[in-house]
């Protein structure tokens, strides 16, 4: 009967008992910054897994109530696993070997571990809008872990267990497939740098209360991003008590109403097209203008300016009277040229293009809005792009944040060069409008980004934010972007603010914060190339 009536259901019984078949999970490949310092890693841990069918009544409920409150699991829930007919059921994931230890120490029949890996994050929520995180299962969610996940992830391999008549692990048989662990980022990221920026931007964040805010750092003459921050932020170690709206990469999800910072663009085209010169005069109407059924203000009344004390002083009416010589094609073509109302091809998941009509959807006002950066939707990663063309004789570069991937043995599998993408304006035209931003600074709205024998280019922004379809007299926008030095810049920068109180202007919000990170940036590049 056993031995020929039986045999093949007895031969698969002991199989399912003897052996048993176990994924072999790949290390996840390790994030670093450009001077490979780790950001994201994995460390070990220990899963908890049980054999219920090897288990008698009294040890499972014995599991169930030491469990309970050693992993403050509930007790249904470790009721419903204890009572599955299974071999193997995971009871917790990713212990640490602390926690692991304890657990070993109270020798609960049928249960044990298997040494896996876990998702680490050094600094907690230190750039933790574009590392994004893993799940349990070291898959990638949200950021560069996302983004990069195939890469990132390796692939699992395999082995099949041989246990002894009391379920005790003896060897691993034959087939045994290796797992390939995954490929490491190496960013364009520099940590110093991103602390540098998050602790500014920290500071500021709270002293002016503020809904939201960015901070991005470009090279502008590669279009590496050194750092990037948003407020409010979230520990990467903590994910499950952080909001949806904390995580959000605003840098290139939120867009907003630039306001004066797009005058860098009328500014370049009035220059480009010849429409004006740095010395011409024109009438900013004491502080009132009528364009179509509008009535343009400036902040302050202005009469006569040149052209450039009209970008420096930010007259709305001197920039449209500007715009009016120029038509709307034309600031359009060139607003356009700034790669405006399309994707960077930054590569970080979830950007928008932001919204730059077309003129044909233009009213009669728009003259009078988009030149002065109304009627536009822009992200802050675009607004460093197109200061950053600026800073880098007319050449817009394409944004990215990983410099290359690597296998475990530190041989790169794909590298990602600096990618120019257009001529956004011409050498001559670059020149004259750094110039007149370095005004800003020196003479203008930008006073406050000033730094100590360190010529500074700039410009400040103020947007009221539409509330409910109109325009709030009591919400705005506070931004500044700029570069330093501005005759050979090494950086470009965009600091952002999303409903600043009391003060809400871009000059005494914003610029105090690219001050402080520009002059301490530029120190430690400083210091890094003198080592």
């Amino acid at each position: 009967m056993i031995q020929v009536f039986k045999s093949e259901y007895l031969s698969n019984l002991a199989k399912k008992q003897h052996s048993y078949v176990l994924k072999l999970e790949p290390k996840r490949g390790t994030i670093y910054d450009r001077k490979l310092r780790p950001l994201a890693l994995n460390v070990a841990a220990f899963s908890l897994y049980a054999s219920p069918r090897t288990m008698t009544e009294d040890q499972k409920i014995r599991a169930v109530k030491v469990l309970s409150g050693a992993l403050n699991l509930k007790k249904s829930f470790l009721d419903g696993r204890m009572n599955r007919d299974k071999n193997f059921i995971w009871i917790a994931r990713k212990l640490s070997p602390k926690k692991a230890e304890k657990i070993r120490a109270l020798k609960l029949k049928g249960l044990d571990f298997i040494k896996e890996t876990k998702r680490y994050y050094p600094g907690q929520s230190l750039g933790a809008h574009f590392i994004g995180f893993a799940g349990i299962d070291n898959y990638g969610l949200e950021g560069l872990e996302l983004k990069y996940n195939d890469y990132l992830r390796g692939q699992f391999g395999m082995a099949q267990i041989l246990r002894d008549a009391k379920q005790r692990d003896l060897l691993i048989q034959e087939s045994f497939l290796q797992p390939k662990n995954g490929y490491d980022l190496v960013l364009t990221i520099d940590e110093t740098i991103q602390y540098f920026a998050e602790k500014a931007l920290d500071k500021a964040f709270v002293k002016h209360d503020a809904k939201a805010a960015c901070i991005i750092i470009m090279n502008p003459k590669t279009g590496e991003i050194l750092a990037l921050a948003n407020r409010p932020t979230y520990d990467l170690s903590n994910i499950k008590s952080n909001s949806l709206d904390s995580r959000r990469n605003r840098a290139v999800s939120d867009m907003f109403e630039p306001g004066s910072v797009f005058k860098i663009v009328t500014a370049s085209a009035a220059l480009q097209e010849g429409a004006v010169v740095e010395s011409d005069e024109i009438f900013c109407e004491n502080g009132e203008y009528r364009v179509a059924n509008h009535i343009l203000h400036d902040h302050h009344s202005h009469g006569m300016l040149t052209f450039r004390e009209v970008i420096e002083q930010s007259s709305n009416i001197g920039t449209v009277k500007v715009a009016q010589k120029l038509t709307g094609e034309t600031v359009n073509h060139y607003a356009r040229l700034f790669q405006f109302g399309k994707k960077t091809g930054v590569d970080l998941p979830g950007e928008v293009p932001g919204v730059l009509k077309p003129v044909s959807r233009w009213s009669g006002t728009s003259i009078g809005a988009v030149p002065i950066g109304h009627e536009v939707g822009v992200t802050a990663l675009q607004l460093v792009c197109a200061v950053s063309a600026v800073a880098n004789d007319g050449i817009y570069m394409r944004p990215f944040i990983v410099q290359y991937i690597r296998d475990q043995n530190g041989d790169i599998v794909e590298g990602f060069l600096p990618h120019p993408i257009t001529e956004s304006i011409n050498r001559e035209t670059a020149s004259r409008v750094r110039d007149i931003l370095v005004g800003v600074v020196d003479n203008g709205t930008g006073r406050r980004a000033r730094i100590k024998n360190v010529k500074v280019a700039g410009k400040t922004g103020t947007a009221q934010k539409i509330v409910d379809g109109v325009y709030s007299h009591s919400k705005f926008y506070a931004t500044f972007i700029g570069f330093a030095p501005a005759d050979d810049p090494k950086l470009a920068m965009v600091v952002f603010f999303d409903e600043p109180h009391p003060s809400h202007y871009g000059g005494t919000v914003s610029a105090p914060v690219f001050r402080e990170v520009a002059e301490n940036v530029l120190k430690y590049l400083g210091a890094s190339r003198g080592n």
